[in-house]
């Protein structure tokens, strides 16, 4: 099981995240308590594994503003978690994840309407898009609409629910950001231990 985590800000929570057994961090470039100037993230960036996925999160943001960053700060994948059309969204030359607010069965359906490489599936929008702590009602997943595509559950997720989570949904990978915090700073015991809650689910399938 992949595990992204989100949010990051300093260089020592991102080499914790990634001795842990991170496979992605997440930079957050939009409205958020989380936010990280792109030279800042730049820093931290030149200093990561060149296979890690480096995300940039933006909501809104035109096209030109995304590719500014994308050059400041080195990251390798878009993630865009606003309202985003589905031409826009297959308009970059990097990989893309298009996160999608999930209230209802029918939100779903709009994954068919886009073509990129990863799917992010989060609760529905709250102060921000994104990182408010709050899980979506995994029971609503269909299994025939997430066939063949890569999806990144988030939402709510933290150490002692991720299990569950992965149980629910099955997905590629698994996104937190908020659920590895305390007083809202990251916590790296609380990361290690959701890395090791999700890695030993994969253990689980094997046996």
């Amino acid at each position: 099981m992949k595990v992204k985590i989100c949010g990051i800000r300093d260089i020592k929570t991102a080499l914790s995240a990634i001795e842990s057994g991170a496979d992605a961090l997440g930079f957050v470039f939009a409205q958020s308590k989380r936010r990280i100037d792109p030279e800042e993230a730049g820093k931290i960036i030149h200093q990561l594994p060149e296979d890690l996925l480096k995300v940039g999160v933006f909501v809104n943001e035109t096209k030109e503003t995304i590719e500014k960053i994308v050059e400041i700060a080195g990251i390798n994948v878009i993630q865009l978690h606003g309202d985003e059309t589905p031409e826009f969204s297959c308009g970059f030359s990097l990989p893309v994840i298009k996160a999608l607010s999930v209230g209802s069965a029918e939100d779903l359906s709009k994954l068919d309407e886009y073509s990129n490489e990863y799917f992010l599936l989060d609760s529905p929008k709250g102060k921000y898009r994104g990182g408010n702590g709050v899980s979506f009602d995994w029971s609503i997943l269909n299994e025939n609409l997430l066939l063949g595509k890569k999806i990144i559950l988030a939402g709510g997720l933290n150490p002692e629910n991720v299990a569950e989570g992965i149980k629910a949904a099955s997905p590629y990978m698994v996104d937190v950001s908020s659920g590895v915090e305390t007083e809202g700073k990251k916590d790296l015991g609380k990361i290690k231990r959701f890395i090791d809650e999700a890695k030993s689910m994969e253990k689980e399938e094997v046996k």
